[in-house]
């Protein structure tokens, strides 16, 4: 008998161009939180971050509902998020009130069976009837076939967008194009590899220098970013930052910043902007909160393919 997962191996989404109905496709909402894989083998429950990071202390509501529900043996997937009025904010789950719900779309084990080969369609129905979803545990609604209308309902709500899941599909640990994105906006994650001077009234730093990483390991340079900052982020983000400095620049094609303060690349922001220039930048990027469930060398251009 299978034992339970230990790791949150997460089957990963493509991002496409493409926008289709298709009745062998499920569509589900875009959320913008944390993806998180929920284990629980007896009495206590582990919430793991994509790169295994423990995330019990973060949402302790989240656990405490999941050891209240009948079923003990589950591994369930989902994304951990808050809301500002009806969309998903990243940002807002740095907020200490923000209220916090756990979004469960599959499942990958149950009362001791491995069910990652089982078509998605039948993984789900089994989800369904698993877990009581109450309080901060809340069940992933899909449509089936209405793909574009649906992303064209997610845009015009200021929705991330969608995600499009082959119904046949089996669960695997790595990115599959039996899952696909939808995205209303641009927007991913990027490298801190440094700072300019903050000017005028602004503290801590006036713009963060990020770029991506690429598979050789080069950190190639993608733009600044000046906007998105509070005064509490701000005071946050500085601090962490001065505990990075270094002397040379660690991006490949540096920026002529002669203010600019450079940093050990290891911090991950969420980033949202309108586009990529043809030289590689990002333009009208806006801060949207730092990232502690990916590790910096992961992150990499993301193109549709």
């Amino acid at each position: 008998m299978p034992a339970a997962p230990t790791t949150a191996s997460a089957m990963k989404a493509v991002l496409t161009q493409e926008r289709f109905s298709d009745p062998e496709w499920i569509y589900e909402r875009k959320l913008d939180g944390i993806r998180c894989i929920a284990i629980r083998d007896g009495d206590t429950v582990k919430l793991l971050s994509r790169n295994d990071l423990s995330l019990n202390g973060r949402y302790p509501g989240v656990v405490a509902d999941l050891e209240a529900e009948a079923c003990t043996r589950f591994a369930i997937d989902g994304e951990i998020v808050a809301f500002e009025g009806t969309r998903t904010s990243f940002q807002a789950l740095g907020h200490h009130d923000a209220s916090i719900f756990y979004y469960v779309f599959d499942l990958l084990w149950l009362d001791g069976e491995d069910v990652r080969d089982r078509p998605l369609r039948e993984r789900k129905a089994l989800l369904k009837n698993a877990l009581n979803f109450q309080g901060h545990v809340r069940w992933t609604a899909f449509r089936e076939e209405a793909g574009e209308a649906m992303f064209a309902e997610a845009c015009a709500n200021g929705w991330e967008g969608v995600i499009a899941k082959r119904a046949s599909s089996l669960y695997t640990d790595k990115r599959s194009k039996d899952c696909l994105k939808f995205k209303c906006e641009q927007g991913q994650e990027l490298v801190i590899g440094g700072f300019t001077a903050p000017r005028g009234s602004r503290e801590e730093f006036g713009a963060l220098l990020v770029g991506h990483f690429e598979p050789g390991g080069t950190l190639r340079y993608a733009g600044k970013v000046g906007t998105g900052f509070d005064r509490e982020t701000l005071k946050d983000l500085g601090a962490r930052l001065r505990e990075l400095t270094r002397d040379t620049t660690p991006f490949a094609d540096s920026p002529n910043y002669r203010d600019a303060t450079w940093v050990e690349p290891e911090l991950v922001a969420q980033l949202g902007f309108s586009e990529w220039t043809t030289a590689g930048r990002l333009r009208h990027p806006r801060f949207q909160g730092l990232r502690f469930d990916k590790a910096a060398r992961e992150v990499v251009r993301e193109a549709p393919r």
